[in-house]
């Protein structure tokens, strides 16, 4: 009833802090961009759409995500193939086959950068979001039900005083 009236503009409102207010404003611009460098990271570390759903699905199931291999690696491997069909000693060969572990390694350290950026970069930014940011919430909700009770109470005082003032008057 109390946020209901707030709402209408019939009732008063305790207005918090302003430092505190700042400090809830900044709060929100936190998560807000924390939620954004999230989902752009994972999609430049996971440009495949239907991958990266597949790959939630795992992590909210509790399951190891199994590995992918790189596209550098998939190149990697389609060069060397191609160099023993060529024969490994002919020219166009020798070239795929240093070409191809150029790429291997190059798909290897792609793996390694995917695997660390996840866990010293989105780990923490996850972290913050299911974690700290749920406890700010929730305390949030808390501060405000126990505000809405405080103005509910004070607007009650109010009625009562003015009743008991009216009948002191009579």
């Amino acid at each position: 009833l109390q946020f209901t009236e707030e709402k209408l503009g019939q009732a008063e409102k305790t207005e918090l802090d302003a430092h505190f207010e700042n400090l809830l404003a900044r709060a929100d611009c936190t998560k807000n961009w924390t939620e954004k460098i999230l989902r752009q990271t994972e999609v430049l570390l996971q440009p495949n759409p239907s991958a990266r759903v597949e790959e939630f699905l795992y992590e909210k199931l509790d399951r190891k995500v199994p590995s992918r291999v790189t596209n550098g690696e998939l190149l990697a491997q389609y060069m060397t193939e191609a160099a023993n069909d060529f024969g490994p000693g002919t020219p166009y060969g020798k070239t795929l086959i240093k070409v191809g572990e150029t790429q291997r390694r190059l798909g290897a350290a792609e793996r390694e950068f995917i695997r660390s950026a996840s866990i010293s970069f989105l780990t923490p930014l996850r972290n913050f979001l299911e974690g700290d940011w749920r406890t700010i919430s929730k305390e949030r909700r808390i501060l405000q039900n126990r505000r809405l009770d405080l103005d509910a109470c004070k607007a009650r005082l109010k009625k009562a005083k003015a009743a008991e003032a009216k009948a002191a008057v009579t």
